[in-house]
C-alpha cells in the first residue's frame, strides 16, 4: 500500500490489537491535550506575575538606591563595617518542587536564618541608625522580590519547554500515530475481505469442479452401461424369451 502503515500480518488478532492501540492513542492524545491546556494556563499566570514583579522591582530598586544614598549622607561611609563584620549570610534560599500537571517546577524561597546573629546591629548607633536600618529593610525586601522573580523566571522557562514538548507529542499522536494506526486497520480489513472473497471463490470453484467430476463420472458410467447392455439399475439382459417369461409367471 502507498499509505504509511505498521508492519503487521493481516489477521483478526492483529486487527483487534490495532483497535486497542487506536483507543489507547486517542486516550493518550486527550490526556496530553488537557495537560498542555493546564500548562498553558499556568504559563500565562506566571507571565502576568513576572510582568507585575518587574514593574514593582524597578521602583523597589530605585527606592533602595535612594535609601543607601540617604544613609551615606547621614552616617558617612559604612561599607567597611559591613565588609569586616559579615561572616555568613543572614538571608538564605531554599528550593522546593511544585508539581503542575506532572511537570516538576523549581520554586525558590528566601528566608532569614534564625541562627545567624546580626553583626551590624550597632552600626550607626551614634548617628544615622534609623536611616541605615531603613536601608537594610528596603534591600531585604528587594532581595525577596529578586528571589521571587528568579523563581518565576525559572518556572516560565520550565513551563515553556514542557509546553513545547507536550505540544510536539500531541501533534505527533494526532498527525502521525493515529493516522498510521487507522491506515493499518484499513489495510488489515481490506486484506481480510480480500481473503474472504478468495476463499469464497476457491470454495465455489471446488464445488464446480466436484460437480463437473461427478457429471463426467455419471456420463462415463452411463456410456459403459450402454456398451455392456446393462439397465440403469445395473442388471444385464434377460436369458429367457418373452414366452418363457409368461410361462414362468
Amino acid at each position: 500500500m502507498s499509505k504509511d502503515i505498521f508492519p503487521v500480518f493481516p489477521t483478526r488478532m492483529a486487527l483487534t490489537s490495532m483497535k486497542i492501540r487506536l483507543k489507547s492513542a486517542e486516550k493518550g492524545h486527550s490526556l496530553l491535550k488537557k495537560k498542555a491546556d493546564a500548562l498553558t494556563l499556568r504559563f500565562r499566570s506566571v507571565a502576568t506575575e513576572i510582568k507585575a514583579y518587574k514593574q514593582a522591582l524597578g521602583e523597589m530598586m530605585s527606592d533602595s538606591a535612594m535609601s543607601i544614598t540617604k544613609a551615606r549622607y547621614v552616617a558617612g561611609d559604612f561599607a567597611y563595617l559591613v565588609t569586616e563584620n559579615v561572616g555568613s549570610a543572614s538571608m538564605k534560599i531554599r528550593t522546593e518542587l511544585e508539581n503542575v500537571a506532572g511537570v516538576k517546577i523549581p520554586v525558590f524561597d528566601a528566608y532569614e536564618d534564625s541562627g545567624s546573629s546580626d553583626a551590624l546591629e550597632l552600626t550607626g548607633l551614634g548617628k544615622g541608625g534609623a536611616q541605615i536600618r531603613q536601608c537594610k529593610s528596603k534591600f531585604a525586601d528587594a532581595l525577596q522580590s529578586l528571589v521571587k522573580l528568579a523563581s518565576l523566571q525559572t518556572s516560565f522557562i520550565t513551563l515553556d519547554e514542557a509546553i513545547k514538548l507536550t505540544n510536539r507529542r500531541v501533534n505527533a499522536i494526532e498527525h502521525v500515530v493515529i493516522p498510521k494506526i487507522e491506515n493499518t486497520i484499513s489495510y488489515i480489513i481490506t486484506e481480510l475481505d480480500e481473503g474472504e472473497r478468495e476463499e469464497f471463490f476457491r470454495l465455489k470453484k471446488i464445488q464446480e469442479k466436484k460437480a463437473d467430476a461427478l457429471e463426467s463420472k455419471n456420463a462415463a458410467m452411463a456410456e459403459r452401461r450402454e456398451l455392456l447392455g446393462l439397465d440403469d439399475d445395473g442388471a444385464g439382459p434377460s436369458l429367457l424369451d418373452d414366452d418363457d417369461e409368461d410361462l414362468i409367471v
